[in-house]
C-alpha cells in the first residue's frame, strides 16, 4: 500500500465481480425474458424451489412403481419390536484396547473411539480372542461373546436387562372328525327271534285261516 494516498493510486480491496444483469435491454443479452424463455411454470417466480421427485403435481415416479410392503423386508426401516440398530464391537477390540480389570462402560468406549455415539445400543460380539478378565457393560451381547468373557473371568452386564428367551409355540393339531355312530347290520342267521318274517305280519302272531261263511 502506497504511503499517501491520493486519486492515481486508490483501487478497491477486492476485485469486482461482476454480477449477471438481468432486464436491461435487448443489447445486454438478458433483456426481454431476462434469460427464463417464454411462458411456463420456470418462468414464475418461486419454481426453482421444487422439492426434488416434484413432477408438477401428476403422480411421482416413486409413487407409481410397486413398495415392499411389510417391516420383514430386507429394505425396510427397523420399526417397532423389530428394531436391530446396534453399534457393534468385538471382543478383539477389547482385547487390544484395554487392560485386564478393566471396566467397560459405553462412554468408556466412545472415549477410546470405538464407537461413534453413546445415544445408539452397544452390541458385544464375539469376533476374535479374549484373555483378559474385564467387566464389560453393554446393552447387547451375542452367544460367542458371552462364552469367550465368561471363560476368560470376566463379567457381563445387561444395561436393559438380559433378554428372556420366549417359550416355543405350540402347534395345534387339527381336530378329528367325530366319528359317526354305525348303523345296526343284519344277521345272516335269517330274522330276528319273535318276526314272523312275513311283510306286514306282527311279531309273535300268526295269520289265522278265513272261516268259511255260508
Amino acid at each position: 500500500m502506497p504511503d499517501r494516498l491520493n486519486l492515481s493510486n486508490l483501487k478497491p480491496a477486492q476485485n469486482r465481480v461482476n454480477r449477471k444483469r438481468i432486464g436491461r435491454g435487448l443489447g445486454s443479452g438478458k433483456g426481454r425474458y431476462a434469460g427464463r424463455g417464454l411462458n411456463g411454470q420456470k418462468s414464475r417466480a418461486g419454481s426453482h424451489k421444487m422439492r426434488p421427485g416434484f413432477e408438477g403435481g401428476q403422480m411421482p415416479i416413486y409413487m407409481r412403481l410397486g413398495k415392499q410392503r411389510g417391516q420383514y423386508s430386507k429394505d425396510a426401516m427397523p420399526v417397532g419390536p423389530h428394531r436391530t440398530l446396534t453399534q457393534s464391537v468385538n471382543v478383539r477390540d477389547l482385547e487390544r484396547v484395554f487392560a485386564a480389570g478393566a471396566e467397560i462402560t459405553p462412554e468408556l468406549l466412545k472415549e477410546k473411539r470405538l464407537i461413534r455415539t453413546t445415544r445408539i445400543d452397544v452390541k458385544v460380539l464375539g469376533e476374535g480372542e479374549l484373555t483378559k478378565k474385564l467387566t464389560v457393560h453393554a446393552h447387547g451381547f451375542s452367544k460367542m461373546a458371552r462364552e469367550k468373557i465368561e471363560q476368560a473371568g470376566g463379567t457381563l452386564d445387561w444395561l436393559r436387562g438380559e433378554p428372556v428367551a420366549k417359550p416355543a409355540a405350540k402347534r395345534r393339531r387339527p381336530k378329528k372328525a367325530a366319528e359317526e355312530p354305525a348303523e345296526p347290520s343284519v344277521g345272516a342267521s335269517g330274522p330276528v327271534e319273535g318276526d314272523s318274517g312275513e311283510p306286514g305280519g306282527s311279531p309273535g302272531e300268526a295269520e289265522e285261516p278265513a272261516e268259511d261263511q255260508a
